[in-house]
């Protein structure tokens, strides 16, 4: 029996897809016998390795590339490791100059083979496979027949920077997906065609959303008409609910003195996220990237007594935060984004209520919008992080935290380490109509801005305590949910979202008045309605109301004119025929509500 098949799939899986990796960096080498290599680490699909090649690599390129890998594994060569010392490795490597960086940040300590921070300096040691040899820790499947040769397919090239910097060289990166069976690696594939069919950022331009304009600024995002009413729609929903939740809606300025991002610590903490300053009266300004001590100095601006407790301020307030220009991707990585932020102050003794409430309320808003299936993280503190605050405060409000998960029922993982230095916090990650998971919601404890701007409230006793403060982000970003909305639905969005809810296509010219007056008398129940007067057929309309995933076409002619009503079909196709325009009104207002 082999050993591999004594593991754990995952552990099977990391093997082979590391394999994997060497084997292609070894059939690339052959094919450009001067190219340095960068880094190959297994992936959550398969594997990826960056090369600096004396050519561009095209698509064309791979099919060549993965026929060499399949001969070199149909070889059944072995993995082989060796330990060496500093002396051998820069020697082995001394036309490496990556290979030999990593050698270096190894050697100083707190790096491992991919450049990555590590507790303890690894061992140097290779892998070596048919006279290509690593720099690696491994582990490695024993021999390449223990790779499936019908499970693995090169899938990309793309460029990425040296450590993920736009200052060092831009390298080639090869993705390759591999799985433990053929069967597994085909419904990879239908689902990578399937989120292509959803990518944002195609359905963003065809469906008329929004737009990009890297030439003025990259990750800014100029919003269209019709993604400004589905945002509008999202925003009042927010609002409204927010206020039947007990939050007070507020608005804070977009910059802030200096001597405010001192106190909070941002310029210490943050910095390379900010942008440069402005000179206003001799002063240095901020354009803000967090809302949060706008909202402690709305609760300063007044004495604060424990009978006040819970407030509960919240904001649809834009932030601008520096993203590398090679991380930026459509609207899920942008540089100027609205934040639904909300920040909690309460007594600790109302710790645990005020986040099972806000819990509740996470799951009311995704269900609404047509998320039902969550990951929750439990964000803790190790023994190797900075973190501020007493111990006490840390344990009470982590066990808090957990409690509140638990008796939701949410299914959750322990993330060690993964706190913020200013307190624990609960991450949870929506799943889409795909599953794939996405980081929206956060609820954080904050045990350093409190500290940092003297906040207070008077208690019981007549003495001043420190409140806790919460913040909480429900969406996380306009931008980044709208792009996560667009791949759920694909784009045809449920009725109450749609920024055009119906189109009413008169047959003949002669029909347009009727068909004004379908829209008109539609329009009175606050329903979004187009009427499609191009000069084309109205076949050629109704496929354009489907390519644009409007949910009704409303067809009008002599007959529906005469009938005070119109046929009417649905984006799906189905066509469910003349109908009173009262009836198609009452039906269209019962979709028009949140799920």
């Amino acid at each position: 029996m082999s050993v591999l098949s004594e593991m754990s799939r995952e552990e099977r899986l990391y093997r082979m897809r590391h394999s994997a990796a060497h084997i292609m960096a070894q059939a690339v080498l052959e094919k450009f016998p001067g190219g340095r290599i960068g880094v190959g680490p297994p992936i959550d699909w398969g594997f990826y390795y960056d090369f600096e090649l004396p050519r561009a690599l095209t698509p064309d390129d791979l099919p060549e590339i993965e026929a060499r890998m399949r001969e070199i594994m149909a070889q059944n060569v072995r993995f082989e490791r060796r330990e060496l010392d500093a002396a051998g490795a820069r020697e082995m490597f001394k036309d490496q100059p990556y290979k030999l960086e990593l050698i270096d940040g190894i050697l100083a300590g707190g790096l491992d083979e991919y450049g990555e921070p590590v507790a303890e300096a690894p061992t140097l040691s290779t892998y070596r496979q048919d006279g290509f040899e690593d720099l690696c820790q491994g582990p490695h499947v024993a021999g390449s027949e223990e790779i499936p040769l019908a499970a693995f397919k090169l899938m990309s090239v793309a460029g990425a920077y040296w450590r993920g910097d736009e200052k060092r060289p831009q390298l080639t990166r090869i993705y390759g997906a591999l799985f433990e069976s053929e069967q597994e690696l085909g419904e990879h594939l239908e689902r990578l065609e399937e989120a292509k069919r959803r990518d944002h950022k195609v359905l963003g331009h065809q469906l008329d959303l929004y737009s990009t304009h890297p030439e003025y600024g990259p990750g800014l995002i100029y919003w269209h008409p019709k993604g400004g009413r589905i945002r509008k729609v999202v925003e009042d929903f927010w609002r409204n609910e927010h206020l039947r939740n007990g939050y007070e809606i507020v608005f804070t300025p977009h910059i802030g003195k200096g001597t405010l991002w001192e106190t909070s610590g941002h310029l210490v903490n943050y910095a390379e996220n900010m942008y440069s300053p402005m000179d206003i009266d001799g002063q240095e300004y901020y354009i803000k990237p967090m809302n949060c001590p706008f909202h402690i100095q709305i609760y300063k601006s007044d004495t604060r007594s424990y009978r006040d407790l819970p407030i509960r301020l919240a904001e649809l307030g834009t932030v601008y935060r520096y993203e590398r220009s090679g991380t930026l991707d459509g609207l899920l990585r942008v540089r100027g984004f609205t934040q639904d932020d909300a920040h909690l102050f309460c007594r600790p003794d109302q710790m645990k209520a005020e986040l099972e409430k806000t819990v509740d309320f996470l799951m009311f808003f995704f269900g609404s919008l047509g998320f039902d299936r969550f990951q929750v993280y439990l964000s803790v503190r190790d023994e190797k992080g900075k973190y501020v605050g007493r111990a006490e405060d840390w344990e009470a409000a982590t066990d808090t935290l957990r409690d509140v998960v638990e008796s939701r029922g949410l299914p959750y993982e322990v993330d060690r380490g993964g706190a913020v230095f200013y307190g624990p916090k609960i991450d949870v990650k929506i799943k889409d109509a795909l599953g794939r998971e996405w980081q929206c919601s956060t609820i954080q404890f904050d045990f350093n801005l409190p500290e940092r701007f003297d906040v207070e409230f008077v208690g019981e006793d007549g003495a001043k305590h420190r409140p806790y403060m919460i913040h909480r982000a429900l969406l996380g970003s306009m931008e980044r949910f709208f792009g996560v909305l667009i791949e759920h639905y694909a784009g045809a969005f449920p009725l109450w979202l749609a920024p055009v809810q119906a189109v009413v296509i008169p047959i003949a010219d002669r029909h347009v008045e009727y068909a004004q007056k379908v829209a008109d008398e539609l329009r009175r129940g606050d329903l979004r309605i187009e009427v499609d007067q191009r000069p084309e057929r109205m076949n050629a309309k109704i496929r354009h109301a489907q390519l644009q995933k409007v949910p009704y076409m409303l067809v009008v002619g002599d007959r529906e004119a005469e009938a005070a009503g119109a046929a009417v079909r649905l984006r799906s196709g189905e066509d469910l025929g003349t109908l009173p325009l009262s009836d198609i009104r009452e039906r269209m207002l019962m979709e028009n509500r949140p799920a």
